[in-house]
């Protein structure tokens, strides 16, 4: 069993079991180590994989469980080793609180590829409590998972780049979709497609949305300033789009045929996975074969690459497009995520809205 007791209070709302349903809640915070910064929560992003978290859909969830994982707020303390910051700081905490430091993947600042790694809630710590998140109205964590705020980042509209943001910005990178004139398809147009297309565009990239929903066309073009819409339920505009693009990064948590989009890539394009539906995706390799593709997955990024996604966001205003809600409309929230009834990401003002007594 998780130990429990640490001495600084905090409250927050968190759920108990499976049924996922959230309510306030009271626990306790680590002492700020000599490493550590303590920060006044004030936003919290809602993201799709709270929503699984919190109903136990991929079987590992721990209990009780404060979730929330794009956490932005003002440093209240600082140990007395922390160089990053300094009270009265601006500071963001992403998915990650910890790693082993000391692995291949840590070295070259891959912290989000360390077996070791530790999530910022719902997993045990290095003192063996168990993490909590976001929704709450302090948070501990040691320097070097803490990102540095940019002062001209809106801190309640920027809080999902910590997951969205740098989920769609590491593979964009990494499979050299970043540069101008290459032809980026984004499949689902939800919390990470929308923030996809805003980073590929901001890139240079020609961007294609890739969605079932026909009513999103006008969004993705004249909102997002996509290239160009493919509705992937009709085959005829597949088919004319076959073989003609460089990468496609697939944000869609639903099972969904994957050969349909294998098809639209060019010889040696990519398709790089990020969201995680439930149940095994079926695609042939025939697809993959013809062409010399490649199928891969990415999840977020190390901190190195999350601060520099934050100030690439900051210096090209990538910004999500968000709905600010209080703290007790979140089981609201998370019934409406779960209908895709959200453009394109829900916020918690925690600062204004969560009651610490």
């Amino acid at each position: 069993m998780a130990k429990t007791e640490h001495p600084v209070k905090a409250v927050g709302w968190a759920t108990r079991d499976p049924s996922g349903v959230l309510s306030p809640f009271k626990f306790s915070r680590r002492a700020t180590g000599e490493h550590d910064i303590q920060f006044k929560v004030l936003y919290c992003g809602i993201c799709h994989s709270d929503l699984h978290f919190c109903k136990n859909e991929w079987g590992f969830s721990q209990y009780p469980m404060v979730p929330g994982h794009e956490i932005v707020g003002v440093a209240t303390e600082v140990g007395s080793k922390v160089e990053k910051v300094k009270v009265g700081d601006k500071v963001g905490v992403g998915c990650l609180v910890g790693s082993c430091r000391g692995c291949d993947m840590c070295s070259q600042d891959l912290e989000n590829y360390c077996p070791k790694q530790i999530l910022t809630y719902s997993a045990i710590d290095t003192d063996g409590t168990l993490t909590q998140g976001g929704y709450s109205n302090i948070m501990v964590a040691d320097e070097h998972f803490v990102v540095r705020w940019p002062e001209n980042l809106p801190m309640d509209i920027g809080a999902p780049l910590l997951c969205a943001g740098i989920t769609t910005y590491s593979p964009l990178r990494y499979f050299g979709l970043d540069k101008p004139g290459v032809h980026v398809g984004i499949v689902g147009l939800g919390g990470l497609g929308h923030v996809g297309v805003k980073f590929a565009k901001a890139f240079g990239a020609k961007v294609t949305v890739i969605s079932t929903s026909e009513g999103k066309r006008q969004e993705a073009i004249g909102k997002l300033g996509a290239d160009g819409f493919l509705n992937s339920r009709d085959p005829e505009q597949l088919q004319a789009a076959a073989g003609t693009m460089d990468g496609i990064i697939d944000t869609v948590s639903a099972v969904h045929p994957i050969v349909p989009l294998i098809n639209l890539l060019k010889p040696h394009g990519k398709i790089v996975m990020v969201g995680v539906p439930e149940k095994p995706l079926e695609f042939g390799t025939f697809p993959l074969i013809a062409g010399r593709k490649t199928m891969s997955g990415s999840a977020i990024g190390g901190l190195k690459e999350t601060q520099e996604m934050i100030d690439f966001a900051a210096k090209h205003n990538v910004l999500p497009d968000v709905e600010i809600v209080p703290v007790d409309y979140v089981n609201t929230a998370m019934e409406r995520l779960l209908k895709a009834d959200v453009k394109y990401r829900f916020v918690i003002d925690i600062g204004n809205t969560l009651k610490s007594d």
